[in-house]
């Protein structure tokens, strides 16, 4: 018989509930990652425990009441879920599971259970199409903790970054394209938000700044927009050191001050709208922009569950999974007579 193949997205987590017991699990848990914050760890265990978790979860678990869905809970906890469901009827003859960095369900638990169905070839698609060490390389270490502590290990893919890859921009053009045709009024300006991460992290060889131009300039092209329309920006910026810059909302109050009214923000970084692009964007930095004098903002859905994702992820997976996902006509008839013989 073929060996079981499984399909792993890690996405980065989501805390249990919007509370300020849950943001400070979720939050320790975060800000413990070596990869997300590189300072001195004595110096950062007093920073953390003195200074942020006794004040930073409060105020992060009223940002999560403002997103919570008082039925689905977490955005980001329902959109993976249906991006898997979804992937799985795509892709039937194989098991598809998410796994969480921070949170639940963790990735050590759903390795283990992978384990424990049968998977002996893995295939593991980081929900980060830009890579950085601070996302992608902190799925590649949860993956590996979790390996680490089994038996039977299986054997191993990791989807490279798709920053660029074709069916990754169509999908996001097409998301972009469907949710401008819905605006009643025209958008003066286009801004393009990613995460930021530290100057310093881009200095010691992070290729995230490179990822994240690429991207954009292919999203770019594939939608016509010309110069000067469109604006890249970093946000969610966390300390004192300068980040990725220019910020997204220094942008948007400059936008605001040159008399420009209407914006449309796209957030190719992201595969699933969290807190980042529903609160930050759509409230926190809608609230800059109307103090400058803006009076429309709104941020483009993520890619979510849209069909175009959909297709765009099968066939990241199906490329990363040649040889494993469809055998040749040789492997299969070998598996015929196999099962013949026994």
């Amino acid at each position: 018989m073929a060996p079981r193949i499984g399909v792993l997205l890690i996405q980065l987590g989501t805390p249990d509930a919007p509370t300020t017991s849950a943001l400070r699990r979720y939050l320790r848990q975060f800000l413990s990652d070596r990869r997300v914050i590189e300072v001195p760890r004595l110096l950062w265990f007093f920073l953390l425990n003195l200074v942020i978790l006794p004040f930073r979860p409060a105020q992060s678990a009223a940002k999560y009441r403002r997103i919570w869905h008082p039925e689905t809970g977490s955005p980001l906890l329902l959109y993976t879920q249906r991006q898997t469901e979804l992937l799985q009827q795509a892709l039937p003859e194989v098991l598809i599971r998410f796994g969480m960095q921070i949170g639940n369900p963790s990735v050590e638990t759903v390795v283990h259970e992978m384990i424990a169905q049968g998977v002996e070839r893995l295939i593991v698609l980081p929900m980060y199409p830009q890579y950085s060490a601070t996302t992608t390389a902190s799925a590649t270490d949860a993956l590996f903790r979790a390996l680490m502590k089994e038996r039977r290990v299986p054997a191993v893919r990791i989807v490279p970054p798709y920053y660029d890859h074709p069916a990754y921009i169509e999908a996001l053009a097409t998301v972009v394209e469907e949710q401008l045709a819905q605006l009643d009024w025209q958008p003066e300006h286009i801004v393009v938000s990613y995460h930021g991460i530290p100057q310093e992290y881009s200095q010691r060889g992070d290729p995230y700044a490179t990822h994240v131009t690429r991207t954009t300039h292919a999203l770019v092209a594939r939608l016509g927009w010309k110069k000067g329309f469109w604006t890249r920006t970093f946000q969610s910026r966390f300390g004192r050191k300068p980040w990725l810059k220019p910020y997204t909302d220094d942008v948007l109050e400059a936008l605001a001050k040159k008399g420009i009214k209407r914006v449309f923000v796209v957030l190719p970084g992201f595969t699933a709208d969290c807190l980042e692009t529903i609160d930050e964007i759509g409230h926190e930095s809608l609230e800059v922009f109307h103090q400058h004098g803006g009076e429309k903002l709104v941020p483009c859905p993520c890619l979510n569950a849209h069909p175009a994702w959909i297709a765009a992820m099968k066939q990241i997976i199906e490329e990363e999974g040649a040889g494993w996902l469809h055998p040749s006509r040789e492997e299969t008839l070998a598996d015929k007579v196999a099962a013949a013989v026994s």
